[in-house]
């Protein structure tokens, strides 16, 4: 009997560490996509692109961009005047994946943004965000923006 309960132990113990471990993770995947989605909507330019990785493959309404070109574009727009003034996420959900290394967060976001010549719009989408635990900490390896269709 004491064999089976210290074998049943060493088999369901890891099992309990990963369960931290995964936790662990989500707590701060959550802090990681707050920091991210509070820079895009401040404006912090430095931030939000710092959390990619140079490598990351992005989707932005159906179309594939590189991380590079995506910051050359985004930082004329702000420099000619657009702006984000609110970028608030609900509903996140993190998975887990590859002991610990791999997180898949989703949510619904809410931007509120303003154009180049003035025009201001809200827009709801879905995001998810592929983050990877790199050398040089946690990054954005994989992202993809789908704008919901507006209630009718």
């Amino acid at each position: 009997m004491n064999k089976l309960l210290a074998v049943l132990v060493a088999l369901l113990l890891p099992l309990s560490v990963y369960a931290d471990t995964a936790d662990a993770v989500a707590d701060k995947i959550r802090e990681l996509e707050a920091t991210f989605n509070d820079a895009y909507g401040e404006n912090d330019l430095d931030t939000y692109f710092g959390m990619y990785a140079e490598d990351a493959t992005l989707i932005f309404y159906g179309a594939r961009q590189p991380v590079p070109k995506y910051r050359e574009e985004w930082t004329a727009e702000v420099a000619a005047g657009a702006a984000v003034e609110k970028n608030e996420m609900t509903d996140i959900q993190i998975q887990v994946l590859a002991d610990g290394k791999i997180a898949v967060a989703t949510y619904v976001l809410e931007t509120v943004s303003t154009t180049t010549n003035g025009e201001r719009s809200t827009m709801l989408a879905h995001e998810t965000d592929v983050w990877h635990k790199r050398e040089d900490g946690w990054k954005i390896v994989s992202m993809h923006y789908s704008e919901l269709a507006p209630a009718e």
